[in-house]
């Protein structure tokens, strides 16, 4: 299980989502990134950030 702590990117967001695939945690969270942080545009540099911050949820059973 992935899993993505915005708060890891945005200083003070509290949202956070896990998923199986990396790729489902990226869309989620550039789909947040948007309708939270008002990003219009997620440019590759983002989605960079965005998996440099992916990590292995803990507790997932």
């Amino acid at each position: 299980m992935k899993e993505f702590h915005c708060g890891s990117l945005v200083p003070g967001c509290d949202w956070h989502t896990r998923h199986e695939e990396e790729a489902e945690v990226i869309r989620r969270a550039a789909e947040h990134m948007r309708d939270a942080h008002g990003e219009t545009v997620i440019r590759e540099s983002m989605v960079e950030a965005i998996r440099s911050r992916i990590g292995q949820a803990k507790n997932a059973a």
